[in-house]
């Protein structure tokens, strides 16, 4: 909390100017087109995590696929996750969140603004419906972030199982899975320090089709979880 407040001072001037921007990007009738809303997105971010002394360091970028229609599966540590990808990403993404967040304040704007999806984790045909809703938008070009642990793991760098349900929309359209390593992005918002810390994000060589469907999601699920844990092991020193 001490370090969203530090963000909000240190833009202070800003602030208003940027929440009356998402609101109008966030209409139904928007014509702005994705690369410029995510731009949005980006700018506010790129200057918030300044303020809050946040500093993104990220690598492999040139491994995304050349096309969009793809999905990002990173390790959740903590609400600065996806501001954390937002800054560091150059291609423009949307979001499956948990329904519990979709209505707070700032983030029910970018959610609109992104067309990011809503799901809700107890109610089966609902979140079948937001994944084939995703899996046709990435079949059509779309790119989405989902967090395959379903929760943050509350453990720093150490992670939860990866749901295999969460792979459902790679395997429908049948699109690259782009495995991405957070490191120490539990630090922002979960400390009560508002010290300066960096956070890195890897951008792993994606998962093609072609590798992975004959897999079961459960399968899926253990490969992608394995490969992000030995990048973080590899750059934390951690076994």
């Amino acid at each position: 909390m001490r370090r969203i407040i530090i963000m909000v001072l240190r833009n202070i001037l800003f602030v208003p100017w940027w929440f009356f921007q998402l609101v109008w990007y966030s209409r139904r009738n928007d014509q702005h087109t994705e690369e410029q809303r995510f731009a949005l997105l980006r700018k506010i971010v790129v200057n918030a995590n300044k303020g809050g002394r946040v500093k993104i360091q990220s690598d492999g970028q040139e491994q995304l696929p050349s096309r969009n229609g793809f999905i990002f599966y990173p390790n959740h540590q903590g609400m600065f996750d996806i501001l954390a990808m937002a800054e560091s990403s150059k291609r423009p993404f949307s979001i499956v969140m948990k329904k519990e967040v979709k209505d707070v304040i700032a983030v029910k704007q970018v959610r609109k603004m992104l067309n990011a999806k809503a799901m809700d984790r107890e109610d089966i045909r609902q979140s079948m419906k937001v994944i084939l809703e995703v899996a046709q938008e990435v079949s059509e070009g779309r790119n989405y972030v989902i967090f395959p642990e379903g929760t943050r793991s509350k453990k720093g760098n150490r992670l939860l199982d990866f749901k295999g349900g969460s792979f459902k929309a790679a395997t429908k359209a049948k699109c690259p899975i782009v495995p991405v390593a957070l490191v120490n992005s539990f630090i922002p918002f979960d400390s009560h320090s508002i010290r300066p810390v960096t956070v890195q994000v890897h951008y792993l060589p994606p998962i093609y089709y072609e590798e992975y469907q004959g897999m079961k999601t459960t399968e899926i699920a253990a490969l992608v979880k394995e490969r992000i844990e030995q990048k973080i092991a590899a750059v934390t020193g951690a076994e």
